[in-house]
Parts: structure tokens; sequence; C-alpha cells
């Protein structure tokens, strides 16, 4: 899949650039208590096909870090790729994609009380108080869980391949389908897991999806390196118009919107896998902007891009994501609404998502 082929090119480049520098193993784990304000989760994927996917912790009122709380309260690694996380009640779902499953551990104590065996899991959706959607690679099936049991109780069958971005809105769950082949967001009746929306865009290769203050759906499409262009497109859930569609200069690689606390303004990455300065850094744009953004907001550094993109909820701190071409243990860089950088902390290879969780 392109996704991959991204981050393989990534860690060519920069292996040679670096000299692929890397870490030595870790010995021993610390196992920190559970903080009472809060706990930034960072989603590491590792390096693909190594089995080394970790959840790094940070907890901003101590300004401490740690690499890995999985594995120090589990005695062993999660997986290979971790992909999202979620909580549901006291339980943190972790996808880990390569390793077909989804990890089950206590919010608590960290420890795993059960696996859920799903075939490459990406994002999780919840969707009622005991029923949440899967998203999957590789397949055109979008899974349904039981959150109370935490099993499989059924599945959907999507028309494109690669199920990937979901937003519930108005008991509709909004599925991107991450296929080169498709232009298609679909809408499912969450009462009775029926398509009963399809929406046509135009771009194809459909991924992410977002939504602003005034309930109008932002989705990201494309898939560069396999020749599908990225578009950017808000629609009005209402009677799904399409209010704007802004295309993406060729080459120009965006992923992980995100909004911030207002929702007016949205913050996107995008990545030049070369580490070059062309069209590498943080962006953002008004909900209201008629054309993307042509400067960076936060610009990445030569031989650098960034992967993980996250907004604390509540201090409004912009979290990003180095992944250091995933040949060594990686970094997050936290920035002030205003863009001036606050301080950094180490992670485990590959931070790509954040989770914000609070009591």
């Amino acid at each position: 899949m392109g996704r991959e082929d991204r981050k393989i090119i990534g860690v060519l480049l920069l292996c040679l650039l670096s000299a692929c520098v890397k870490d030595k193993p870790e010995t021993s784990y610390y196992i920190p208590s559970n903080d009472s304000t809060a706990n930034v989760y960072v989603v590491c994927e590792g390096n693909f096909g190594y089995g080394n996917a970790a959840l790094t912790l940070y907890q901003p009122a101590t300004d401490s870090s740690f690499d890995d709380v999985y594995k120090a309260a589990n005695g062993q690694s999660m997986g290979d790729v971790f992909q999202s996380m979620i909580r549901v009640g006291n339980n943190l779902l972790l996808c880990v994609n390569n390793s077909d499953k989804i990890v089950v551990v206590d919010r608590h104590t960290r420890k795993q009380n059960a696996t859920i065996n799903i075939p490459k899991p990406r994002y999780i959706l919840p969707v009622a108080s005991n029923k949440a959607y899967v998203s999957t690679l590789f397949s055109n099936k979008l899974y349904i869980i039981d959150q109370q049991t935490m099993s499989v109780s059924g599945s959907v069958n999507m028309p494109s391949q690669n199920p990937e971005g979901m937003l519930l809105y108005n008991n509709i769950a909004y599925v991107c389908t991450w296929d080169t082949a498709g232009n298609k967001l679909y809408g499912i009746d969450i009462a009775t897991d029926k398509i009963t929306q399809t929406i046509s865009l135009p771009g194809f290769a459909p991924q992410e999806i977002v939504m602003d203050k005034e309930q109008m759906l932002w989705v990201l499409s494309g898939n560069v390196p396999d020749g599908k262009l990225a578009y950017l497109t808000r629609i009005d859930p209402s009677d799904n118009a399409i209010l704007e569609s802004f295309a993406f200069p060729a080459g120009a690689d965006p992923i992980k919107p995100v909004f911030n606390l207002t929702k007016d303004t949205l913050y996107f990455i995008e990545a030049n896998y070369n580490g070059g300065p062309l069209y590498n850094g943080v962006y953002r744009m008004s909900i209201h902007d008629n054309a993307l953004p042509s400067n960076a907001f936060i610009a990445a550094s030569s031989l650098e891009y960034f992967w993980g993109l996250g907004i604390d909820p509540h201090t409004g701190h912009i979290y990003v994501g180095d992944p250091k071409g995933f040949v060594q243990k990686g970094t997050v860089s936290i920035y002030r609404p205003d863009g001036t950088k606050l301080k950094q902390f180490n992670t485990a290879v590959g931070p790509g998502h954040f989770y914000f969780d609070t009591p």
C-alpha cells in the first residue's frame, strides 16, 4: 500500500543521510503511576516487520515521559505496527495493525486484559454504548465489536477497499475508503449497519475525516505514492453538498488533519520524505480560507519530516511527532498555539498519533 511505501522511502533516504544511527536496546522499563490530571499517550508504530510497536506516555504536569508503558506493565512488546488507540470506559483499545489484533488494556494499570482478533485493524469508532466500528486495511470489511464483551459481533461489507478514517454525526457513521480506485465517502446508519449515503468526492482514495465548528465535514483524499493527487473537501452533511474542494500541488503529501480547540482552524502535516524544504512541515488554514496555505506554520528542519500531529484539548498545545526516518527512536515537540516551541521529549520508534486521556 502507498502508506507503507511512504515510510519505506523515508527510511531509505534518511538512513543514507544519517548513516542509520541506531539506539541501544532497552534493558529495563519503569512503570509510572497513573497521573491524576492528564496523560498524553503517543502511538509509536515501530519499524514495519520488527515487532517493536510501543505505547509512550507523557505526563505534562511533571514533564515526564516513559518509552513503553505497555511493555513495562506486561513484560512483552505489544506487536507489529501500532496504528491508533481510543478509550472505552476504563479500557484503552490499541489497534496493532500488522499483528492482526486489538489489544485491550486497563487504563490505570496498563495491563492487558483482552485481545480482539481482527485482520489489519486501523481505527476504532464507538457508535453506541456497546458497539464500535473498526476499519481495516487490505479488505472491504468494516468490523463491529461489542464493547462490553470485547469481541467481534458482525461486519459491514463496503463497496471499496481499505476502510480508513471514520466520524460519527447524527447517528450516521461516515467512512472513508482509502482505495485508489474509489472517490466515495459512505454513510452508515448505525441502527441498521447499512450504507444509506454515498457522496462523490473530487479526489480519489479518501482517507481521513474531521468536523469543524459549523458541523461541516472535511475529507482528506489522495495517495500520492500511487499517483492519486491529494484533495481537501468540505461537505455539508445536511444535504451532502460539496462546499469547497482544494487540490494540493503535485508532490504535496498531506496527512493527519486535526482541528484546534475552537474547531475553526485546521492543521495538517505535509511530509517530504526526502527531508527537503518543499511541502514539509505543519500547515494550518481557517475553515473559511479560499486557498490552501502556501507556507508551513511549523517548518520541518533539513533532513526531517513529521509523522504525528495532535492538539491538546485542554491547553491547545500542538504536539508534533518526528519519526527520525524510523531508524531510531523518535521525538515529540510541543508548541504553543502561536507556533513557539515549548519543549520536547523522546519517544519509542515512529510516533504517529496522540491520545489525550483525562480522569
